[in-house]
């Protein structure tokens, strides 16, 4: 069978250009629908604990899925350790991977090190972005034009913490699929405990 994984990192997003990429290919390369699985997370690529690729995981270790066709390497992780980790694992069960947009199939030792290589140049990527974005808000708070978020308000919804955690996850585990501290995260579960006493 064949795998084709999807992932964004917001409800906000639309997984619908990553999907049109992918039966692009699909149809391309004369496969079947029916022996396509499809597998689609709203979650940050800087965490592995995501439902789908969970499921996806099984499917791989059970010898169920022989291919996995991603939109993008970065779909897979933001992370290079843990992208070369589940590449490595996925390269000792002989699962072929197919990156649409970059044009790349590969699998044994060449394409895991091609692989290494753009998952490192995507976490680069990643850092350059938090960088500029740490500049801008020094220069803004500077020129008085930045205050941050007021009091009160909510980066992530606490619903959402506490279906993370519903779910098993550690804090650390919500903390970092939700882009948010620690200690945000234990503030949502006490108001979540405070709200229901």
């Amino acid at each position: 069978m064949i795998a084709a994984y999807l992932r964004i990192s917001s409800r906000s997003q639309k997984d619908d250009s990553q999907r049109a990429e992918i039966k692009k290919w699909l149809d391309a390369n004369g496969i079947n629908p029916d022996q396509v699985e499809w597998y689609s997370d709203t979650e940050t690529g800087k965490t592995m604990v995501r439902p789908e690729f969970q499921r996806l995981q099984r499917d791989i270790f059970s010898g169920k899925v022989k291919q996995v066709v991603l939109w993008k390497l970065d779909r897979l992780s933001r992370r290079l350790k843990d992208g070369i980790v589940t590449l490595a694992d996925w390269a000792e069960k002989e699962v072929k991977i197919v990156v649409v947009t970059q044009q790349l199939e590969f699998s044994g030792a060449v394409g895991k090190t091609l692989a290494a290589l753009l998952l490192g140049l995507a976490e680069i990527e990643l850092e350059f972005r938090r960088e500029r974005q740490a500049a801008g808000i020094a220069v803004a708070k500077k020129k008085g034009v930045y205050t941050g978020r007021k009091p009160g308000t909510k980066k992530a919804k606490p619903n959402r913490v506490k279906e993370l955690r519903d779910r098993g996850l550690t804090i650390l585990e919500i903390s970092t699929a939700l882009g948010l501290s620690e200690r945000s995260v234990y503030r949502y579960l006490n108001q979540e405990a405070v709200e229901v006493a």
